[in-house]
């Protein structure tokens, strides 16, 4: 399932920079997540960077967003189109 980030969030930024498919963004009071985009980087790395990096452990899996482990790959896949997913 995709992530989504809570009302905790202090607005730091250190989700955004980590995040390879560019669905985190700052929204008026806090950052979001696009759960069009978030594949829990599957693909890119073994867990989701956004919440090992997050210092009040706000970035969480989404339970409106179900997916399999398939399903993200295949996400991933149609948006880093001819490249090799360094996890799979």
């Amino acid at each position: 399932m995709a992530y989504k980030i809570t009302d905790e969030c202090i607005s730091c930024g250190a989700c955004e920079s980590e995040c390879k498919n560019e669905a985190i963004s700052e929204s008026e009071e806090i950052y979001v997540i696009d759960p069009a985009k978030c594949t829990e980087c599957v693909g890119w790395f073994g867990s989701p960077k956004c919440a090992e990096v997050c210092p009040v452990d706000c970035c969480v899996p989404d339970s409106d967003h179900k997916e399999t482990h398939e399903q993200l790959l295949e996400k991933w896949h149609k948006q880093n189109p001819g490249e090799t997913p360094t996890t799979a």
